[in-house]
């Protein structure tokens, strides 16, 4: 090959290696659309964390985007954030919502206050800062969305007491780190998240009283009963830890300044296993009586096709004698087999 064309060869690998490497940026530059109802999109810019890159890691960032807005109504700014599932994303959810907001009605999982909305979808969380979205804006948001996970919400967050429960103090924990920002009592060692625990943090008011003080719930889910067992000896050598176990879950309350207020607290926590049984679904067809039903209305059938093809021979018969072929009409092909 001439050297010309080699170089020129050369070139084109390095173009097309080039474009490779590009490919995911271009991907993870893609989630918010060009338009939005009467929005026209200003700028977009792919969000990198600069704090707690090993929380975020942990809930399973995969890339996110912000994006500014213009429209007849005004400006704003909205946030998506991609993790690899559903669970990340209570994670960040919860980790990302104001202490002061609300739950709203715009989505299953959602908040919002005076200024911002923040939702979720799937493995997508969305912050719109500054407006509120409409219902027909998210469903032509969500049809345009990559790699959406609509898997099932983990279970966990069920089974925090809502009694006495401090608004959005909620916390989902997949890791040490999320563990020391969130609870930093526990030592991640006893956690034990190699043995795929997850935890669900929040904290409560000893009493109805707003200066009655404070104490945070910890409730660890593993995989059996059996590691909780193991596990709860581990959570009991902390000290000053009132530690309850109940099926898989393990409910930990470090040092509380009311004890019986952390008695009252865990005896909230209870698991309720969710069994499901393949049980064979009867159907007519078992019914004895049904069956014999159906027998007698085949015999009806199978009669009623005999007389109508008895009355439909002896007519054709009847007219070929009307039509003068007489005895011809009810000739007969005799082989005579006999005389062989």
């Amino acid at each position: 090959m001439p050297v010309r064309e080699r170089k020129e060869v050369q070139e084109m690998s390095r173009r097309g290696l080039a474009i490779l490497l590009l490919l995911p940026s271009l991907a993870s530059a893609a989630i918010w659309p060009g338009a939005l109802g009467t929005f026209k999109r200003l700028s977009a810019h792919a969000f990198a964390p600069t704090a707690d890159q090993a929380i975020w890691n942990e809930y399973g960032l995969r890339d996110g985007e912000t994006a500014q807005y213009q429209g007849p109504d005004g400006k704003f700014t909205a946030t998506a954030y991609h993790f690899e599932d559903p669970t990340g994303a209570l994670g960040g959810f919860e980790w990302l919502r104001p202490a002061d907001s609300k739950p709203s009605a715009i989505a299953q999982l959602s908040s919002e206050t005076a200024t911002n909305t923040l939702l979720v979808h799937g493995n997508y969380v969305f912050n719109f800062a500054g407006y509120r979205p409409p219902t027909p804006l998210l469903d032509a948001l969500v049809q345009g969305l990559n790699q959406v996970d609509n898997s099932p919400l983990p279970s966990l967050a069920g089974y925090m007491p809502s009694q006495q429960l401090v608004p959005n103090s909620e916390r989902y924990i997949e890791g040490p780190a999320a563990l020391q920002k969130f609870d930093p009592g526990i030592p991640p060692s006893t956690a034990a998240f190699h043995l795929s625990a997850e935890a669900q943090v929040a904290t409560f008011q000893n009493g109805p009283a707003a200066n009655s003080g404070e104490m945070k719930l910890a409730i660890f889910n593993y995989p059996t009963p059996q590691i909780a067992r193991l596990q709860t000896n581990e959570f009991q050598k902390i000290p000053g830890a009132m530690v309850k176990r109940s099926g898989p879950l393990v409910a930990v309350i470090l040092a509380p300044s009311s004890p019986d207020a952390a008695e009252r607290l865990l005896s909230l926590v209870r698991y309720e296993a969710d069994v499901t049984l393949n049980q064979r679904v009867s159907t007519r067809r078992d019914n004895i009586g049904n069956l014999v039903i159906n027998a007698f209305i085949l015999i009806g059938i199978l009669l009623c096709f005999s007389v109508v093809g008895g009355l439909a021979v002896g007519g054709v018969r009847a007219f070929l004698r009307r039509g003068g072929r007489g005895e011809a009409a009810d000739a007969l092909t005799v082989l005579h087999l006999s005389d062989r």
